[in-house]
């Protein structure tokens, strides 16, 4: 009894901690998280417009695929094609038509307007579409000879398009930065809140126990990247083209808010959700979760996997649903091979092997 009172059960489960102790410690592990994501904000914010283009690259690729879309004319013989803008030769002839409200010196031109235009060299030798008689605007009088916005540089072929996101108010594009920020901030301290997160579960566990910390965090880690590389290369591309596939008869305007707010929550979320492997691993060599309780709770973990999957699409329909809830299901079976492989009964220190 005295061996006991004097160190055994606290060397077993930790040293004793009243509520107090647990609240106290609760709030250290809090602050320490709140510092960490701090000082990782002013990192990545400093790199806001490097995070923001990467972020951007599925919707602009998808979009230059919709732009990029063939849809078949019919003409006097057959033969007529629809070619695109950089096939032009100078001297060629045609009518352009504005697609957007254009602004020319002091005249507006709204959108469908058009004019006579021609193709020649400029004064440093490029292509590029002049007009070929003048316009007359309710403001102005544009003479012939003015350059149209038309970039003859543009790749076709290229995965990008030069469609760019839209924000309705002034102070939204700053707000985007900081919400873009913050939210690599929360990816890249991963291990170190994943640290925090053992540092207050640990008390709870035997001392041989705590030795996962370093295959928690290790692992844990690795997961949630390799989740959040999933989602954007794997099935964010997918989704967001099949959206934009449904609005094909529309020009869409894609407010730059709700998409970085989806692309954000995807990433998050099945970095999150690749957890499961990880966090399995660690609770099967504990002796915490077992292989036979995750087959006897296969019918609750599906019922949550589609809770989750509806969540996390973007839309409710079946085939983006199962888009998402398949690498779940996925992942869960892989979490029962692991709990299978490596998982034991939990035991006190005092009787664990020499």
């Amino acid at each position: 009894m005295n061996e006991l009172k004097t160190g055994r059960g606290e060397d077993q489960l930790g040293s004793q901690m009243s509520f107090l102790d647990h609240l106290d410690e609760l709030r250290k592990r809090l602050v320490n998280s709140v510092v960490i994501i701090i000082i990782a904000f002013v990192v990545c914010f400093a790199f806001s417009d490097d995070i923001f283009a990467f972020l951007e690259v599925p919707v602009r690729r998808a979009l230059s695929e919709a732009q990029r879309r063939e849809v078949p004319v019919t003409g006097l013989t057959g033969d007529e094609r629809v070619l695109p803008l950089n096939t032009l030769k100078e001297g060629d002839r045609g009518r352009f038509v504005f697609s957007e409200s254009t602004k020319l010196g002091t005249g507006v031109i709204q959108p469908g307007g058009s004019v006579d235009s021609v193709v020649v060299r400029d004064s440093n030798g490029q292509l590029s579409l002049f007009t070929d008689e003048p316009i007359y605007t309710t403001t102005a009088v544009i003479p012939k000879g003015v350059r149209l916005p038309v970039n003859f540089g543009v790749d076709v072929n290229s995965e990008l398009s030069d469609e760019k996101l839209i924000v309705t108010t002034a102070q939204e594009s700053f707000t985007l930065y900081v919400t873009v920020s913050l939210y690599a901030a929360i990816a890249v301290s991963i291990p170190l809140l994943l640290i925090q997160v053992w540092g207050f579960i640990s008390p709870a566990l035997y001392r041989h126990e705590r030795a996962y910390v370093v295959p928690f965090v290790l692992l844990s880690s690795i997961s949630f990247v390799g989740g959040a590389a999933f989602a954007y290369y794997i099935l964010f591309p997918p989704a967001v083209g099949y959206l934009l596939g449904l609005a094909e008869e529309f020009r869409p305007l894609l407010r730059a808010t709700d998409y970085f707010d989806l692309i954000t929550l995807i990433m998050l979320a099945m970095g999150l959700i690749f957890q499961m492997p990880a966090i399995t691993y660690v609770l099967s060599r504990i002796g915490i979760v077992s292989a036979n309780f995750l087959i006897k709770s296969w019918k609750l973990a599906l019922v949550i996997i589609l809770i989750v999957a509806a969540i996390v699409s973007p839309t409710g329909d079946i085939p983006n649903l199962m888009l998402f809830a398949t690498p779940m299901m996925v992942l869960y079976l892989v979490s029962i091979f692991i709990a299978w492989i490596f998982g034991k009964k939990r035991t006190p220190d005092d009787i664990q092997p020499a």
